[in-house]
């Protein structure tokens, strides 16, 4: 499921050359995936894994800030984070819109091609997960990333079980279930990632205000 949480908020630079050479696998496969999915989903007729191919690209972006930003100043953290939540609420609602929509004028997804990308994307989930494991003990960065690995197999499992629905009922009910769920959850993260961002955003600007004020201050 889409993580409400940013791993480039809570740490610093990551100096460790295989926690870096684990996250840039990471993005590598999740980015693969998003993009496997969204055409899938697209020609599928399936809303189920365009919801999940939202779910990889929010942790495409979560990889990609943690690589690109963390270390650098809170504002700009902030703001990768920020775009990284507004992304996630707009692919939220459109995913969450298409599927009401569909729920009463879409045709009926094809089972095959859900199961079959659901299946690949549990495995690649499962590997990412794997990889990072090691990782679980260290700081918040490291097991929020893993967390969020582990986590995510839930969603293709879902995406799995949607298509055995969609094959077993020949309804397209199953699929636009689960999307609505998934949508939902991307919605609820990012909005809860740009919350987190603006106040961070404040922290930072009434932290620069304070200090501007310091250092203006008149010598009598």
């Amino acid at each position: 499921m889409v993580c409400s949480s940013c791993a480039s908020d809570s740490g610093g630079p990551k100096t460790d050359p295989r926690w870096r050479r684990a996250l840039w696998i990471a993005l590598a496969v999740n980015a693969t995936m998003f993009a496997a999915e969204i055409v899938a989903g697209i020609a599928g007729g399936s809303r189920a894994l365009q919801a999940d191919a939202l779910d990889f690209l929010g942790d495409a972006a979560n990889y990609a800030i943690s690589l690109g930003v963390a270390g650098m100043a809170l504002t700009w953290r902030a703001r990768a984070a920020m775009a990284k939540g507004a992304t996630l609420v707009f692919l939220g609602a459109y995913v969450l819109l298409s599927s009401l929509w569909a729920a009463w004028h879409g045709s009926l997804p094809h089972a095959e091609i859900m199961g079959g990308v659901g299946i690949v994307a549990l495995a690649a989930n499962g590997m990412v997960a794997l990889m990072l494991f090691r990782f679980r003990s260290g700081d918040a960065n490291m097991r929020s990333v893993w967390i969020c690995s582990r986590n995510d197999t839930i969603g293709n499992l879902a995406v799995v079980l949607a298509a055995l629905g969609v094959f077993g009922t020949r309804s397209h009910w199953p699929d636009i279930v689960v999307a609505i769920v998934m949508a939902t959850l991307g919605l609820w993260g990012g909005t809860q990632i740009m919350r987190q961002a603006h106040r961070e955003l404040d922290v930072s600007a009434a932290s620069a205000d304070g200090s501007h004020r310091r250092y203006s201050r008149p010598v009598v």
